[in-house]
């Protein structure tokens, strides 16, 4: 198990890199310059009205002036040490506006995901022990309805309806805190905190969540089909005991696969509600950074939220590897 995750970790490193030199090059790439946007925004002047001087002069400050491959080697030896630069749009550290940030997000996606395997696997399990009864049936039409709604709308019509936009005003739809909350005592602070995260947590969960309920009834339905189990319910063991002890626990091994493409869909999807319910979190610090055409802070994000996904797959091959011991790194495919 130790050479495994050892392997495992040093496969990050050169996917990491990879990536990092992808989007590096894709910004650069990218039309529109950082400084006559930051010259136009912050001083007021029309791009026609700057005179070259001034621009050369604004990319030698930012260090635009140099060839691309000489910049990312240098952001790169930064990074080494957490030096992402400074923004272009306030000239804050970027660091320091990433750790603003980030654990907003981290709250949201580790919320997101507790909840969506803790209510899939149950009604995967439940949907394939009841196959073909009509509350199954019912079921099956509700999460496929879920499935299909995108979650920008999802977010606009509890808005609607539960955000004071014309019917019932109990869930706040900014921000993540009220106002006074300073004031308020730990665990009124807390709960306030929570209540604000209702509605976004439920965007980012119920996609994930009927999706991933399909794969384990199906993943279930398949294992107990094998003739091992034919042969635990032939020797006379309970069928409880068949189901939790025999065929649950391997019916869970793609199921734990899964949060390999849920964490990063997640923290895609986190642009969109973060920006829909005025949430500060990394996902709408980028969202404003490619707007701003901020490069540092836009390389950060993009890295940090790459290094998020790619934890996300080492936790999925080391549980995939718990789940079944037989499973080594030359023989995973």
């Amino acid at each position: 198990m130790k050479d495994y995750i050892l392997k495992r970790l040093l496969l990050v490193i050169p996917t990491l890199f990879g990536i990092t030199l992808i989007t590096f090059m894709v910004i650069q790439l990218a039309p529109g310059s950082p400084v006559e946007s930051r010259m136009s925004l912050d001083q007021g002047i029309k791009s026609d009205q700057v005179t070259k001087e001034i621009v050369e002069q604004t990319k030698k400050l930012y260090g635009l002036d140099k060839p691309v491959h000489q910049r990312y080697f240098i952001w790169l030896r930064q990074i080494v040490t957490l030096d992402f630069g400074n923004s272009y749009r306030d000239h804050r550290p970027v660091i320091d506006k990433i750790a603003e940030r980030l654990p907003i997000t981290l709250i949201l996606n580790v919320l997101s995901i507790f909840l969506v395997y803790l209510i899939a696997i149950p009604i995967g399990a439940w949907s394939a022990v009841k196959q073909w009864s009509f509350a199954e049936r019912a079921t099956t039409f509700v999460l496929f309805l879920l499935y299909s709604i995108p979650s920008f709308w999802m977010a606009v019509v509890l808005i609607y309806f539960f955000g004071g936009g014309g019917s019932f005003d109990i869930f706040p739809i900014y921000g993540v805190h009220s106002r006074g909350y300073e004031d308020l005592p730990f665990f009124e602070r807390t709960l306030d905190f929570l209540w604000h995260l209702i509605l976004p947590v439920f965007c980012l969960t119920y996609a994930s969540l009927a999706s991933l309920s399909r794969y384990q009834k199906g993943s279930l339905l398949e294992v107990l089909r094998e003739d091992y189990i034919r042969t635990a319910r032939a020797k006379g063991l309970a069928p409880n005991r068949v189901l939790f002890k025999h065929a649950l626990r391997n019916s869970l091994i793609p199921i734990v696969t899964i949060i390999a493409s849920i964490l990063p869909a997640m923290i895609g999807g986190s642009v969109i509600i973060e920006t829909i319910f005025s949430i500060p979190g990394i996902g709408r610090l980028g969202f404003e950074s490619v707007l701003s055409r901020d490069y540092p802070v836009i390389m950060a994000v993009a890295t940090i939220s790459a290094l998020l996904t790619l934890i996300g797959i080492l936790i999925s091959d080391i549980t995939y590897a718990v789940v079944d011991p037989r499973i080594g790194f030359e023989r995973k495919s």
